[in-house]
């Protein structure tokens, strides 16, 4: 149990003694000094409150040693209980505050991070695929409830408007290498582009676009890719009618989870420090692992599909590597790819 459990169950427990101390004195004016009921919460009322009107009527013996009763418990448990909901209300401040100094300690110690900007229905599925592989990333959400619902699942929030340019400097704009603006509104994610570009220039940026006249302003803007979840959703639906074989083939492709993962994407360097490799042929994943190579991203950014075994490598050059789970987590281990 928490702490701040621990203080609801205390104040549950002194709203209890308060219930009782109201429903003891109450009983007690309507049946020791035959009060009406009317005229029984009203004793209680100003004698747990101790305001000094006076009585409603003359009280017996028995009357005045239960009102000195009343009025002693009463003042202990409310003393008792003023305290614990001030205690709460602070500990649940000093508390909240940690947490946000804790998550503001961890954001500032990331480099080359991913920034992710809106936790919505695509934001929510980049930060699962984030996590999938390990990539450490921070959520820019304004929503406040949308933070409290995720915040136990160790995800790193910033609360704020990812247009402002205080917020992004929190969430480590700087240091990080890339930027995911997948807010639903194209106007949003044309104004974090902007100001991202001009914070950090090397910053590789993914933005969402819902409409097709915003494609083109937000790589204007400074967006390395754009993405149109819309318009690939409606392409899929018809390939499916066109050449469903096809598109159910690559679907099975596409990784839920790294240890289900059949394409794998390996930096050259990766190689080098294993074994001495000059070309395609040198590597031999195919004998080693079962993985087959069909894809080479050369260091200007420029792709070969289904390369020639005698290809050279290049420095800080990738391949694309294709092969069953099994197969890429036997290429990880013998490599000792992360």
């Amino acid at each position: 149990m928490n702490l701040l459990n621990i203080f609801r169950s205390r104040i549950f427990l002194a709203l209890a003694l308060i219930v009782l101390v109201l429903t003891t004195g109450i009983l007690g004016y309507r049946y020791i000094s035959d009060f009406s009921w009317l005229d029984a919460v009203y004793m209680t009322a100003i004698t747990i409150t101790t305001v000094g009107f006076s009585e409603v009527g003359p009280l017996s013996t028995e009357g005045k040693i239960f009102t000195v009763f009343l009025i002693i418990s009463s003042v202990f448990i409310f003393a008792f209980s003023i305290s614990l909901i001030s205690e709460y209300i602070l500990s649940r401040n000093s508390l909240q505050l940690l947490k946000k100094k804790k998550v503001k300690d961890r954001i500032n110690k990331l480099s080359d991070h991913v920034i992710l900007c809106g936790f919505g229905r695509n934001g929510i599925q980049a930060a699962e695929r984030l996590r999938t592989y390990k990539k450490p990333f921070v959520v820019i959400e304004k929503d406040r409830e949308v933070i409290e619902k995720f915040a136990e699942e160790g995800i790193l929030f910033v609360e704020g408007d990812a247009n402002e340019d205080e917020i992004l400097g929190e969430a480590g704009i700087e240091r990080s290498q890339y930027l995911i603006a997948a807010m639903p509104d194209d106007a949003a994610n044309l104004f974090v582009v902007l100001s991202a570009r001009q914070m950090n220039k090397g910053l590789f940026i993914i933005s969402r676009a819902s409409l097709a006249n915003s494609y083109k302003k937000l790589l204007l803007a400074g967006a390395d890719k754009v993405i149109m979840p819309d318009r690939i959703g409606g392409d899929h639906m018809a390939s499916l009618v066109v050449m469903p074989d096809l598109i159910t083939f690559m679907d099975q492709l596409g990784t839920e989870g790294k240890n289900t993962t059949n394409l794998e994407e390996v930096a050259i360097e990766d190689f080098k420090e294993h074994v001495d490799c000059n070309s395609l042929r040198d590597l031999d994943l195919r004998r080693k692992t079962g993985c087959t190579i069909i894809g080479y991203i050369e260091p200007d950014g420029n792709y070969i599909i289904n390369p020639e075994a005698d290809l050279q490598l290049k420095p800080k050059s990738k391949v694309i590597v294709l092969g069953r789970p099994e197969q890429i987590r036997k290429l990880h281990e013998m490599f000792h790819i992360e």
